[in-house]
């Protein structure tokens, strides 16, 4: 199984990782690693911290000549704020008699002793009993999202190499909501699609609601608010089979809410037209399914006229794109604070304010891009040969001429 742990604060010197599990023979794009974290960094709404950043993967271990080795994948990410942070977030011990005017200012204004509401400051400070909060904020902030990032293109990397394309888009952001259903999206319209995401400062197809979107966000930067929103992220090009229905921690859509409700400000999700699937009778709501008379030979010849389930049932991929909507949080560092309590006094007070996104939704829906990636990329190793990318994609190819067998109805007994 692919597993990825993260370490390193929001102003500490870098982030570091490791992601264990990849096979071996993965060809290595750099620029696309890159590119993957510059886009996170991008978005309409952002703070002013992205100016200063400029991330940059730095492999230390598992890639040799271009190529993963199936050792695990050591990387860094260089926080280049942490030069203005070097007392602050100092390892050492630093005797406050050592300590000029000057450094003892900088510790003096950086301590923080409000509480946020919607943060991890109360909760944090409490359980790790500490005295400030920052040693709380450093590790929940958002940065370490970038790792997250840096892993999910090697994911991306990986299933492009099985033809699977992932795409993620802003589909509403405060009051502005794009309605996007679960359409099959077709393979020639991919490029077309992912360019005009591209286009946009709050990564949406649609140039109108982006538009839109865009006046919400300056509304809210002028009020001293923040806002939310939704992120869809769909697969194409699934075979059916990927996950598990015989134990609940193997179910794909389990494990997709997992990886995906553990990004910052996500509060739920949705597996197809889940929401609103709830409220409706199953006559309305189950994907029925029909025969595909003609196609090519890389089709499977099952088809559904609909995709309500998001192209899961029983924990299982169906052969339907994969489709989740993640429903983000407004940032909870407002501007204008609210009401909260100092530490350790509990006097009331209103909440420390840290520079801050005002709308982080098109950078979210490049983390839960990677989120997905990971985790479909994990269900593949998960149930095939994986050693090595040769052994992957043989694996893969006689599993889809199997399946196409089968559903062609030459195929009598599969045991």
């Amino acid at each position: 199984m692919l597993r990825l742990l993260t370490g390193g604060e929001s102003h500490g010197p870098k982030l570091v990782s490791i992601l264990d599990g990849m096979p071996a023979g993965l060809e290595v794009d750099i620029d696309f690693i890159n590119s993957e974290l510059k886009k996170r960094q991008g978005g309409f709404g952002r703070s002013g911290r992205q100016k200063i950043e400029d991330d940059k993967i730095i492999i230390v271990g598992g890639v040799r000549w271009g190529k993963t080795t199936g050792a695990p994948i050591a990387y860094e990410i260089q926080n280049n704020d942490s030069a203005n942070w070097l007392t602050v977030m100092s390892v050492s011990a630093l005797p406050l008699q050592n300590l000029t005017e000057s450094q003892r200012k900088q510790i003096a204004d950086k301590k923080i002793n409000r509480f946020r509401p919607g943060h991890a400051d109360f909760a944090g400070t409490v359980k790790y009993r500490l005295t400030d909060i920052r040693d709380v904020l450093e590790r929940a902030s958002a940065r370490e999202t970038a790792s997250r990032v840096a892993a999910g293109a090697f994911a991306q990397l990986l299933l492009q190499q099985l033809g699977i394309t992932v795409l993620s888009q802003v589909v509403a952001i405060g009051s502005v909501n794009g309605l996007c259903s679960n359409e099959q999206v077709e393979h020639e319209a991919i490029s077309a699609l992912q360019e005009q995401i591209n286009q946009s400062r709050v990564y949406c197809a649609d140039a109108a609601l982006s538009a839109k979107m865009e006046a919400e966000i300056t509304q809210a930067l002028k009020d001293g608010d923040s806002l939310g929103g939704q992120v869809q992220v769909k697969v194409l090009n699934v075979p059916p089979g990927l996950g598990s229905s015989h134990q609940w921690d193997r179910r794909l859509d389990g494990l997709l809410a997992q990886a995906l409700l553990s990004i910052q400000s996500a509060k739920a999700i949705a597996i197809g037209d889940g929401v609103d699937s709830s409220g409706l009778p199953g006559s309305k709501v189950h994907d029925a399914i029909g025969r595909k008379e003609s196609g090519d030979a890389s089709c499977f010849y099952v088809e559904r006229v609909s995709n309500h389930a998001g192209g899961i049932e029983g924990g299982m991929t169906n052969g339907e794109p994969v489709v989740t909507t993640v429903y983000f949080k407004p940032i909870p560092t407002l501007k204008k604070g609210l009401p909260s309590l100092s530490y350790p006094q509990l006097a009331g007070d209103f909440a420390h304010y840290e520079r801050s996104d005002v709308c982080a939704v098109p950078a979210a829906s490049v983390v839960a891009k990677a989120m997905v990636s990971l985790t479909m990329a994990n269900a593949f190793i998960d149930k095939f040969a994986c050693d090595t990318m040769t052994d992957l994609k043989q694996s893969v190819q006689t599993y889809k001429t199997y399946v196409r067998e089968l559903t062609k109805g030459k195929v009598e007994d599969a045991s």
